[in-house]
């Protein structure tokens, strides 16, 4: 019995010793993430098992069905095989007032910059700096521009919104309408503004019928993203319209409108995504990566295809090697989700290497730090075969302006403006009355708040 006894001490006695050796000596791939083995991604959730739903809300933006099952519902679900992600898709129209007011509970939100301000002054989002600790989600893997403008959507510290991919701009241009008149297609060196507008003039005729347009620069607001241009002083609530940068956007897309043949019937002076992918009138539309690359995708999958390519997107002869301010689309967690931790971890999930690979071969620029990736974008998308993919990254896009909280209140009368001058106002006239109509709503909409 004694030695029977003796043998259990020395068992229990050996196994004590061997455990704590394997507390003191972990691999190196957990001690070193530099080292194989090692992984960036932050820990998985130590959450039920049980099958959960979450519902994501799109505020804004492009963001086509084909995108949302590639991007978010299924790497989520299998890397989470508990977790679907359902889309909740409002009537078209839906302002976030509208849907938040609706009762509606979403778990995540995506937004870009034409909903971030709105979205964040109706207190639905969820300040994630504990989950980033929460989960060791490491922030400095996200481009820098991209983190910045994240953070300085906050004056109060708060990590509102986690950059999801680059919206970036490009120049998208319609290679049969330049064969059709005998015009060499944009260089792959990217261009002055006067340059494209010289382009442009060659390419607007009317034949047939048809009222070909050689290039519409956006207006104002788009030229104006070359420099990152906000409308409205941050600390005075002023229009900064009248500053000398304001004044050379503004003779930009006067010029474009002064091409002759450019103005259509009853006055049209904007041509957008219908006429490049529909009508096929429009020869050079310079805008951003999501707005064309996903619904060109799904017109591909419809059997309409457009032959198209791209070109660096032009800008001011001093900025040249710049593009515009890329849009930082985001995701976030609604405050009153009911499961938080689920949403930051699929958001995490979104953010990792393996994820943010899916998006670079499908066409979006991804949020995340790892060149690798940017040399994949397109792979795996049918609409960018053949496509000069690699004058997406030819220029380096600029961050994007911290915008006004009523800066999207205010933009109709940027838009008023172009349209005077497209009517024949002269700029400094149609500047003058935009600024004193901005100055007055902003001054009525602080009254209101």
């Amino acid at each position: 019995m004694k030695f029977k006894h003796s043998i259990t001490v020395a068992l229990i006695f050996i196994l004590i010793i061997l455990s704590a050796c394997s507390k003191e000596a972990p691999t190196a791939a957990a001690t070193d993430p530099a080292k194989p083995g090692a992984s960036s991604a932050p820990k998985d959730a130590a959450a039920s098992t049980e099958p959960i739903t979450l519902k994501f809300y799109n505020s804004s933006g492009t963001f086509t069905n084909t995108e949302f099952k590639t991007f978010i519902a299924d790497p989520v679900n299998k890397k989470f095989p508990n977790i679907k992600v359902e889309r909740i898709e409002p009537p078209t129209g839906t302002t976030p007032e509208d849907f938040f007011s609706s009762g509606q509970i979403p778990d995540i939100i995506y937004s870009s910059s034409s909903s971030h301000r709105k979205v964040i002054s109706l207190g639905v989002l969820l300040d994630l700096n504990e989950y980033v600790k929460k989960y060791n989600f490491d922030l400095t893997r996200i481009k820098p521009e991209m983190l910045s403008y994240a953070k300085e959507l906050s004056n109060k510290g708060e990590l509102l919104e986690l950059p999801f991919n680059s919206n970036q701009h490009i120049l998208y241009y319609n290679k049969d309408i330049f064969d059709k008149f005998g015009v060499p297609y944009p260089s792959d060196t990217q261009m002055t503004w006067e340059q494209a507008l010289e382009l442009g003039r060659q390419l607007t005729r009317t034949e047939n019928g048809v009222n070909y347009i050689g290039i519409d620069a956006e207006g104002p607001i788009g030229i104006a993203k070359n420099l990152a241009l906000p409308v409205i002083d941050p600390k005075t609530g002023k229009s900064l319209l009248s500053t000398p940068d304001w004044v050379r956007v503004f003779n930009i897309a006067k010029q474009n409108y002064e091409i002759p043949g450019y103005i259509g019937k009853a006055d049209k002076y904007v041509y957008g995504r219908d006429e490049f992918m529909k009508d096929r009138n429009l020869a050079m539309r310079p805008t951003w990566l999501a707005n064309m690359v996903g619904p060109l995708e799904e017109l591909r999958q419809q059997g309409l295809e457009v032959n198209w390519d791209i070109a660096p997107v032009p800008t001011f002869s001093d900025q040249l090697g710049k593009s515009r301010e890329a849009q930082n689309h985001t995701l976030s967690v609604f405050t009153k989700s009911t499961h938080k931790d689920e949403a930051f971890q699929a958001i995490a999930h979104i953010l990792s290497d393996d994820t943010q690979r899916i998006l670079s071969r499908n066409g979006r620029v991804p949020a995340i730090i790892n060149p690798e990736l940017e040399k994949e974008y397109g792979a795996d998308l049918p609409v960018l075969k053949g496509k000069k993919v690699q004058n997406v990254f030819a220029v380096k896009p600029i961050q994007e302006h911290t915008s006004h909280q009523f800066e999207l209140d205010i933009n109709k009368f940027v838009t008023e403006a172009a349209a005077g001058i497209a009517k024949g106002t002269d700029v400094n006239t149609a500047i003058r009355k935009a600024s004193e109509s901005i100055d007055k709503e902003v001054e009525r909409l602080q009254k209101n708040q």
